[in-house]
Parts: structure tokens; sequence; C-alpha cells
């Protein structure tokens, strides 16, 4: 037996040398007060190179995730133009994935990170995303990939596809793959027909919690009798002790408005989460103003903060955007953002990434996802 000396020396030198092969993550002092975001000071013209499309297909969503490799990588979903945009995303859509060297891109695609699956072997059944992948939400952690995304089945017509939308995950230690794909949702729909997310669940955001859990915010439908489409869109939340899960869902008041007398159809859309150690030490959330509560403009892109991941407000500065953006050239879109997601790296949000010219609103260019310059932080 060693003596005692030796050992206890022997044992904090390896403590030591742990500790440096893997330090721990750096904490804001409590003492400093953190800094204020406010993304909409920060908003920039979008240049005319900042985007990403494909020849003869749509693009939407688009999650970016800043590697560790010192590359940018881009989850996005696509479907044949000739599909029509709509319902040609709820019944065709797959999710791809595409790379760049630098945040603003160019993006090039590389591969269908999620295709169609078909029949579970197992069951003799569909897998419950064996037609459709959707709603790409992403982050990078530990070595790991975590791709969330909507998945649905059903029978080629837009409200079976769509009333069977539930949200999944899948994991990788490669943004090309390949992915492990759960073959059950990581949340589905409550059984109580009162419920809010009784109908369809879908739109996952998520982020890491400073615990090292995970946040997964989710969009909801209600079912109503004899309403193909259900009834108002709510959002939930479900939580896990880790990014693979397993999730359950907790009670939570997301992106409601004091404004609202709890009849409208949808308040906010689309939303994408992270927690910020520099920015308030919370967690912050940009979505779309569905109808104009938060920003003052029908189709802008809200921000909004939350102490715990389940009770959020608006930002002090909630406007990130009006309804339409602008070019370099001085010229609008044609129409608001959808889907927005950050490009967020050191903890510094540096694009704001969405899709742009839905249902063809620019006629002979298909649906494609822009990247936003934001500025940087003021000292």
């Amino acid at each position: 037996m060693p003596p005692r000396k030796s050992l206890l020396g022997a044992v904090l030198c390896a403590a030591l040398a742990l500790s440096i092969a893997h330090p721990a993550p750096a904490t804001p002092d409590p003492a400093t007060p953190p800094a204020v975001l406010d993304l909409g000071a920060r908003v920039r013209p979008l240049p005319a190179a900042n985007r990403f499309a494909l020849p003869g297909y749509h693009v939407w969503c688009g999650a970016p995730v800043a590697g560790p490799d010192g590359r940018y990588h881009l989850f996005y979903a696509r479907w044949p133009v000739d599909k029509t945009f709509a319902p040609g995303w709820a019944i065709h859509s797959e999710i791809a994935y595409a790379v760049a060297d630098h945040p603003e891109g160019p993006y090039s695609h590389v591969n269908v990170a999620l295709p169609p699956r078909g029949i579970n072997p197992a069951t003799g059944q569909k897998y419950w995303d064996a037609d459709v992948t959707h709603n790409a939400n992403a982050f990078y952690h530990a070595g790991r990939y975590y791709l969330y995304y909507m998945g649905n089945y059903g029978d080629g017509t837009y409200w079976n596809h769509r009333n069977h939308q539930r949200v999944g995950l899948a994991v990788a230690e490669n943004p090309a793959g390949p992915w492990k794909r759960l073959d059950h949702p990581v949340v589905d729909v409550t059984e109580d027909k009162n419920a809010f997310d009784s109908l369809c669940v879908t739109n996952p955001a998520a982020c890491l919690r400073p615990d090292g859990g995970a946040l997964l915010i989710y969009k909801a439908v209600e079912h109503v009798d004899g309403v193909v489409k259900g009834g108002r869109v709510r959002y939930g939340a479900a939580i896990a002790d880790t990014p693979g899960g397993p999730y359950r869902k907790v009670p939570g008041d997301i992106f409601n408005s004091s404004k609202s007398d709890g009849t409208e159809w949808m308040l906010a859309e689309d939303p994408f989460i992270w927690f910020s150690h520099k920015y308030g030490r919370r967690y912050h959330a940009v979505a779309r103003d569905a109808i104009g509560h938060f920003t003052g403009e029908k189709g802008g892109i809200a921000l909004f903060e939350s102490d715990d991941g389940l009770h959020w407000r608006p930002a002090a500065r909630p406007k990130v955007l009006g309804a339409r953006f602008i070019y370099a050239d001085g010229t609008f879109g044609a129409k608001h953002l959808e889907r927005p997601a950050l490009l967020i790296q050191d903890d510094e949000p540096l694009l704001l990434f969405g899709a742009a010219d839905g249902y063809n609103v620019v006629p002979g260019r298909p649906s494609s996802n822009v990247h936003i310059p934001l500025a940087p932080s003021a000292p």
C-alpha cells in the first residue's frame, strides 16, 4: 500500500491535469451588471449575397450553428418547387444540411439530413415522421449536434399531414451525419381533448439550460370537435435533464400579451430561444409577431425574455424587425421574415437568419433563407 502522502499527491496531480484538459466554463461576475440586449438597434440592411437558395427547391426554416471546427452549419427544410409552396411544405418537406466557412456564407448544400423513412420494420406501420421533416432547430453540445424538428406522416392530403405533426430529435457527432433518429416523438399531443396541445405539436425551439439540461418550447393547436384545422395556436414547454431527453411537459406562460383577451387565433410564431450569460443571465427568444401586439407591426420580429424559461415577457426593447426588412440597396423585402433564428458565437448574436418569400410572393423566385447582419454590441 503506497504511503498516504504519495497517494494524496497523485490524486491532486490527476485532478489538476483533468482541470487543464477540461476547464470549467467561465461564469460572469454576479457583481458586474449584465449587458442590455437591443437587437433592433443592431439590425443592418441585407446584402444581396446573404441568401441561401437552391434551384428547383423551396428553402424554408434555417437553423445556423457555429461548430467547433471553425465552420458554420445550416440545417434547413426543402421541397420541390413543382409541389408548390403550400401544401407542399406539409407533405413533401425534408431537412437538409449546408455548410460555410464564414458566418454570412456562402452556404453550400451537402446532403439530406433527415429524409423520409417510411415503414418501421419493428411495427410494420409508418414511422411517426415517415413522410415529412420540417422546422429545423439545432445546437451543439459536448461533442454532439442536437437537431430538433417537426415530423409527420399522412395520406397525401394537407390536413391529414398537418394534424399528424409531432416534435422529434436526431443526434449526430458530425453535422453531415449519420443521424440517430428516435423512434418516438420527444413531445407528443396531450390525450385530454380540452388541452391546448391536443391536436398537433410542431415548431420546436430548444436550448441548453444553465444546469446542463435542456428547455424545449413548442407550438400547439387545440382540438375542436368537428373542426379539422382545430382551434387556437399557443405555446408550451418541456424540459429534460439532458438534451437527449426524456422530455416532460411543464406549465408556463409563453408569449402571451397584456393586450390579449384570449380569443386571438395566434399571438406569436416561430420562436428561437437561447440562454445568455452576457445579456441578463436569462433566457431570450425571437419570434414572429403574428398580429402586432409586441412590435406594433403585424409580421414583425419581437424579442422576449424569461428568468426561468417558462414565464416570458416582451423585452425592454422588443422590436427587432418591422413587417419588412431592408436590402442594402434601400429596397424592402416583399413580405415579412418568418422562422427567425440567430447565429450565436461566444454568447454574441452575429446574424439574424430567416425564411423569405413564402407563398411565392416574388414571381419566379422560390422561398429562400436570408442572413441579416447584426452590428457588434457596444463595448
